[in-house]
């Protein structure tokens, strides 16, 4: 089994983390099951970041307060920006610049340019417990190969199998399998939630079942000591 990070990569690139995937076209493309992978689509997640680097979609993330955005470190390449408020990543809510980032194994947080009226999600304190059925958000591709990116947040439920996995940068993460869906390429740096907390950043995956996010609770301490949060 490979895990590779979510981050959502062009075709030329070599697969890796969760990565970028290529951006997607005007048309959301057709269904295709399994299609995050499985899961469905989002109405509503003003919490939600979208991840730029250099001006292209790469990875999504989470608004933690006015002026912060937790998301992966293996995202942070260039000239960073966030659009945040809107559950599309091309269109709607506002877009900030990145002023600086923070990383921690496979953690990033990045301090916006300015403030962002929104809500913020909550940040856990302790790892899911083992069994537990949690929520994975990203738009990240809707297939294994040859689709893009999907132009609407998408969510999945996904059951806590290990608290003591790794990500990519070798800090504790937590392992789940699939439900109705899996984080695949593009869905790098998004969050995981159990009861109403982000639990989660999204770090590595074999595109099938598996996926590994970098915890919360883990770095918890470090979150609070840069961000304030």
């Amino acid at each position: 089994m490979r895990l590779r990070p979510l981050l959502a990569v062009l075709t030329t690139a070599l697969a890796g983390v969760l990565g970028a995937t290529a951006p997607a076209s005007a048309a959301e493309p057709a269904p295709v099951t399994p299609y995050i992978i499985g899961g469905g689509y989002v109405s509503s997640a003003p919490w939600a970041a979208a991840v730029f680097s250099n001006g292209s979609f790469t990875c999504s993330g989470s608004v933690i307060s006015a002026q912060w955005v937790l998301t992966a470190r293996h995202c942070i390449s260039g000239s960073m920006s966030v659009r945040v408020g809107s559950v599309y990543y091309a269109s709607g809510g506002v877009t900030r610049t990145v002023s600086a980032t923070y990383t921690r194994n496979d953690l990033a947080l990045m301090r916006l340019s300015s403030s962002v009226s929104t809500s913020y999600v909550s940040l856990a304190n302790s790892n899911p417990p083992v069994g537990s059925t949690n929520s994975i958000y990203g738009w990240g591709m809707t297939c294994y190969s040859g689709c893009s990116a999907s132009s609407q947040l998408k969510t999945a439920t996904v059951q806590v199998t290990s608290n003591n996995a790794t990500d990519a940068y070798g800090g504790q993460a937590i392992r789940s399998t699939r439900i109705n869906g899996n984080a695949w390429r593009g869905d790098s740096g998004g969050p995981q939630f159990y009861n109403g907390q982000q639990v989660g950043v999204a770090s590595t995956a074999d595109g099938s079942s598996i996926q590994n996010y970098g915890s919360v609770a883990y770095n918890r301490a470090w979150i609070t000591s840069t961000a304030g949060v």
